[in-house]
């Protein structure tokens, strides 16, 4: 019996659906059930009656969940007092695509900061903030689910966006002209087609689905290449190089801005991590978006 087959339990009890705990614990669906196959053969008891519909805990299972609850909040204090008597436990950071360029040297005088290598999108970091498994992440997030997963925020960086057309033309286009690409992978893409949608119902940019995954990369050009209109670019997109018969074009009437946030937990004390937001947040102004011709959508923590 291993520590992180206990966590893996709590996620689908938690979840009570393998795909969502899978999900949340950035591991594949096989494994996760072969894990919680091994946790039962070690136990000796079922702890989920599954079929392909439903998953629900068996009568051993909700007997164990709170003390299985409670021996993994033992170990992860555990955890952090050894960190303590240690030294300086590392600030857990986890981020989607973009962090300050200039990150080490914010941080390096309050705390050391570790950078999560589990890059994944927005919703999830914001998820495993929530939980526990990170100390902050650099992410974009609704004003709503900062009340719902009990996260506080903080403005850390924002990025203008652009749109990408065919030939040679590089003068600006009106908002409205552009295309905008909302993905059928609403796992990968939560955050992105829910910021797309509102941009197209707030400025009149139309809304194109797909399902090749061309939100960026190779696909993206592609769908650019195929489109009659400018095509807006993703935050994943922004340091991409634009091939040689494509080019970007400014999008204007209104500016169009992807906020990224700094979050955090809500109930967090620890003085490390505290000081590490502040240190990456304070200098940081308003980057442009309160600007009158700028354009967030209307859950962004930021817009006025």
């Amino acid at each position: 019996m291993e520590l992180r087959q206990l966590r893996y339990f709590l996620a689908v009890a938690e979840e009570l659906n393998f795909g969502r705990a899978a999900e949340r614990l950035l591991i594949a669906g096989p494994s996760l059930s072969q894990q919680i196959k091994a946790l039962e053969r070690d136990l000796g008891v079922r702890l989920f009656d599954r079929d392909r519909r439903s998953v629900s805990l068996t009568p051993a299972g909700a007997a164990l969940l709170p003390h299985t609850r409670a021996l993994v909040e033992r170990a992860d204090d555990l955890r952090r007092r050894a960190g303590r008597l240690a030294g300086s436990e590392p600030v857990r950071l986890g981020y989607v695509n973009w962090l300050p360029p200039d990150l080490s040297t914010r941080s390096a005088a309050v705390a050391q900061v570790h950078v999560d290598a589990w890059v994944a999108p927005s919703h999830t970091q914001a998820a495993r903030v929530a939980a526990g498994s990170l100390d902050v992440a650099v992410c974009w997030i609704a004003a709503g689910e900062l009340g719902r997963l009990g996260l506080q925020a903080r403005l850390i960086g924002a990025d203008r966006l652009y749109a990408v057309s065919p030939g040679g033309d590089d003068s600006d286009v009106r908002t409205r002209d552009a295309t905008v690409l909302i993905d059928a992978d609403a796992t990968s893409w939560a955050s992105w087609n829910a910021f797309a949608q509102q941009l197209s119902d707030g400025t009149g940019a139309r809304a194109v689905r797909t399902t090749d995954g061309g939100v960026t990369g190779a696909a993206f050009f592609d769908h650019v290449r195929r489109c009659r209109r400018p095509v807006v670019n993703s935050p994943k997109g922004q340091t991409t190089v634009v091939p040689p018969d494509l080019v970007r074009r400014p999008l204007v009437a209104p500016k169009v801005y992807w906020t990224w946030s700094l979050v955090w937990r809500g109930d967090e004390e620890r003085a490390s991590v505290l000081a590490v937001v502040d240190a990456l947040t304070g200098h940081v102004g308003d980057l442009g978006i309160h600007d009158p011709d700028a354009w967030l959508p209307g859950d962004d923590p930021y817009r006025r």
